[in-house]
């Protein structure tokens, strides 16, 4: 199932959906504490259909909140990347992004290099790959990251 995030509608069933009210309900459950900074972060990111830095998410909070630091902006990405309810992108470089996970299960990405769209796809079928990795090196593989860069269709035909 492909789902592209460049445009701002997904037809998501429901049940993939994860809503500001059912982190918060998360965090709370792992003891974390919900301070207003830490809500309107979940809620910038929650209420977004794009990928944004650190710095985007940072100029949108900051208009709530302008005393707001970045130290709060990373420990909530932090938090939420290891709880799954976001996706980190890598953007080339130590350029990261993050999204709301869409969709839930395991995915990766496919990232153009020039306008930045993300497109997630969920068939990847590396099990026999990272089972050989295993056996020829002894590292025990915990998960894997999978993103493709290249040019999406769209910045292909304006090339043209």
């Amino acid at each position: 199932m492909i789902y592209t995030l460049n445009d701002n509608v997904f037809h998501l069933p429901f049940e993939m959906r994860l809503t500001e009210r059912k982190i918060v309900a998360t965090l709370r459950k792992q003891g974390y504490k919900l301070t207003p900074q830490r809500r309107v972060v979940i809620k910038t990111i929650a209420s977004t259909h794009d990928h944004l830095t650190p710095i985007a998410i940072y100029e949108k909070v900051r208009r709530e909140y302008p005393k707001i630091g970045f130290v709060t902006i990373y420990r909530t990405l932090e938090i939420l990347n290891k709880l799954g309810f976001i996706c980190e992108v890598h953007a080339g470089g130590n350029c990261r992004s993050y999204l709301m996970r869409r969709p839930l299960e395991h995915h990766h990405h496919m990232i153009c290099s020039d306008c930045g769209t993300v497109v997630d796809f969920t068939d990847c079928d590396l099990g026999e790959l990272e089972q050989r990795l295993s056996r020829e090196t002894g590292f025990e593989i915990e998960s894997h990251l999978l993103e493709f860069l290249g040019h999406c269709q769209t910045c292909r035909k304006k090339a043209t």
